[in-house]
């Protein structure tokens, strides 16, 4: 396991409401921009991205939606309450899921409405998770679990926001238990602006997992954890013509270099792929596709701080995370960005 990067961050600083009901809008959050080379940073406003990105640049971002993963049921033998949240999808019809109140065992089934019902199809003693197979799919079973459940939320958060903030405005592929919150500074006005000025928009699919499992003695490193993505035609195809003609990759969000850089990886160029990558991303990774990253800020010794010293190395990425905390950047889902280039 690399070192990992240690820091102090002030409880105030953890972002516990959407920029929104702090009184700004979404894209206007604080920006600290930071060169890869020099390391070198300075402080801004999201919304002036376009000033910082080039005519033939390609943004990467990712398509997944967040669904609300935290869903109330009963099992059906004896009417005790049990409380789940998704994890993993592992088809249309099957997610891996984790327990919060009650113990599931291997054939019980469990009600989360008068539509919806699940039965456990597998558990293990090494693992927190249990394999839950909906009698919905598709369409069906995201329309009951859109009605029925609520976003994961963490600690720092207090309040029951409503799912619509832990959305990206571009967001389309149902999938993603933990919102990718890189996207969320992002306005359709930003990106019509960044489009204009000749950047050019494509997408990749990566599902994040739960990511938190309540439990330490259950934590398992990035290599262990395995998330779906797809990396369509028409964006292996952008970036090929990009990289060709000098433009710069930047990825929003460290989902999107886990995609990109997996597919580097195993196809040796990047081309139309899909799978499950557990690819994990530290100082020692030769980047092959990304040149730059747009994130948020990422909490002391988070495994997402080693993928960013890919970037920039990590004495620089520690100078710069000093100068966020003094100049009271706000971290998690709801905080401010950090532009990488």
């Amino acid at each position: 396991m690399e070192s990992a990067m240690k820091f102090e961050l002030p409880q105030e600083l953890n972002a516990k409401e959407p920029p929104e009901r702090r009184g700004i809008r979404r894209d206007y959050v604080k920006m600290m921009v930071l060169n890869k080379t020099t390391g070198s940073s300075e402080h801004t406003q999201f919304y002036r991205l376009d000033q910082f990105l080039k005519k033939g640049d390609l943004l990467v971002l990712n398509a997944s939606r967040t669904v609300p993963a935290v869903l109330k049921s009963m099992r059906e033998s004896d009417g005790a309450e049990v409380e789940v949240r998704l994890a993993h999808r592992k088809n249309e019809s099957v997610w891996e899921a984790l327990p919060v109140s009650g113990k599931l065992t291997k054939g019980d089934v469990i009600r989360f409405s008068s539509a919806l019902t699940a039965t456990v199809i597998a558990q293990s003693s090494d693992s927190p998770f249990v394999l839950l197979s909906f009698n919905l799919c598709c369409s069906s079973l995201y329309n009951q679990i859109y009605s029925l459940g609520e976003p994961v939320r963490y600690e720092y958060i207090q309040e029951p926001w409503n799912l619509d903030y832990y959305q990206t405005v571009f967001a389309t592929i149902p999938g993603s238990v933990e919102m990718p919150s890189a996207g969320r500074a992002f306005s359709w006005e930003l990106l019509f602006r960044l489009q204009k000025k000749g950047v050019r928009i494509a997408y990749i699919t990566l599902h994040t997992g739960l990511s938190y499992l309540l439990d330490d003695k259950w934590h398992k490193g990035p290599d262990k954890n395995f998330e779906n993505y797809e990396v369509p035609k028409e964006t292996a195809e952008l970036i090929r013509v990009t990289k060709k003609a000098g433009g710069r990759i930047i990825a929003v969000g460290t989902t999107v270099v886990r995609a990109l850089e997996t597919v580097a990886q195993e196809k040796r160029e990047i081309e139309a792929h899909s799978g499950w990558t557990n690819l994990y991303i530290t100082e020692d990774t030769k980047l092959e596709i990304c040149d730059g990253l747009i994130t948020g800020m990422h909490e002391p010794e988070a495994s997402h701080l080693q993928l960013l010293s890919a970037f920039v190395d990590k004495g620089k990425l520690y100078e710069a995370y000093q100068d966020a905390i003094k100049q009271r950047y706000l971290w998690h889902e709801f905080g401010d960005m950090n532009l990488i280039i």
